[in-house]
């Protein structure tokens, strides 16, 4: 069995197309369909049935899915403890981040990593940092710098690296901002332009509201902070943002009894090796938060 019928099989699976799952692979949709063919050929059984538009997983295909893997993890990660036992820092490095962290503090560090390690070629997907715990668990990524979860997860390490103090903003105009001594229960009248009540900053900011029994708001959702920025300016209703977001075009609202501090940070597997290029990138990252 070969292993790039088995990645070619993986990729169709997670992006539920074969023209999909070819983009993901940097190869065109005839080369992927034929490696499937070959693995269906080899196995003697079809691994997927097509529904409308979508692929979807055969009997014998959700079977293969957590062995095939399962088998390319072992090969990744003897791939790369083979690789680190000499010094060179090369080959390829997939990470993930989000778009807050990947727009506004990761970019030095890549420019600096990149003139350090030219022979590295990076390949970076932006994920909400609920997705990249996920897929990081799954094996996708060596690296994740993101919005550190509430809580831990024994499989990951997690290290902060910048603290990430948020505030509560509205446009200068806001009623709000007239209002000299603020209470939460003062923001409970008011909607709020927030991220996802699901994601980590979303359920810090509902934790507060619950634990003094206010109902909180949310006129509208994002997860993309600089688009909650920009409504937040327009008047739209107040939101947190982090205060390294804050400008003229807003006001900070002093509400008493609410912090929100945040720690976005790099994940890893405990129980993978990381490649060379992963722990230079990694080791950039600490000195970052030195």
């Amino acid at each position: 069995m070969e292993i790039q019928w088995l990645k070619a099989f993986l990729a169709i699976a997670e992006r539920g197309s074969v023209s999909e799952g070819a983009t993901q692979l940097h190869l065109t949709q005839p080369a992927v369909s034929k490696r499937l063919a070959a693995l269906e050929q080899q196995l003697g059984a079809a691994l997927f049935n097509r529904i409308g538009r979508r692929l979807q997983l055969t009997d014998a295909g959700r079977v293969l899915l957590p062995r095939a893997r399962h088998i390319l993890n072992e090969i990744s990660d003897t791939e790369r403890e083979l690789r680190a036992l000499s010094n060179s820092v090369s080959g390829s490095l997939r990470i993930a981040t989000s778009h807050h962290v990947g727009l506004h503090h990761l970019p030095p560090v890549l420019r600096e990593f990149s003139n350090r390690y030219p022979e590295v070629a990076l390949d970076i997907d932006f994920l909400d940092s609920e997705q990249a715990y996920e897929a990081l668990m799954a094996a996708k990524y060596e690296l994740a710098v993101v919005t550190l979860a509430l809580k831990e997860y024994p499989h990951l390490n997690a290290q902060v690296i910048w603290p990430d103090p948020c505030v509560v903003v509205a446009a200068p105009e806001h009623p709000l901002t007239k209002i000299p001594t603020l209470e939460l229960a003062d923001l409970a009248d008011y909607p709020a332009i927030l991220p996802d009540l699901n994601t980590y900053t979303g359920r810090l900011i509902k934790r507060e509201f619950d634990a003094q029994g206010l109902k909180l708001s949310a006129k509208l959702a994002t997860n993309f902070l600089e688009t909650i920025k920009m409504m937040a300016c327009v008047g739209l209703g107040w939101s947190v943002l982090p205060h390294t977001l804050v400008d003229e075009s807003l006001a900070i609202l002093p509400v008493k009894k609410l912090q929100v501090l945040r720690n976005l940070g790099v994940i890893s597997h405990r129980g993978r090796t990381l490649s060379n290029a992963a722990s230079a990138l990694q080791q950039m990252l600490f000195e970052a938060a030195s």
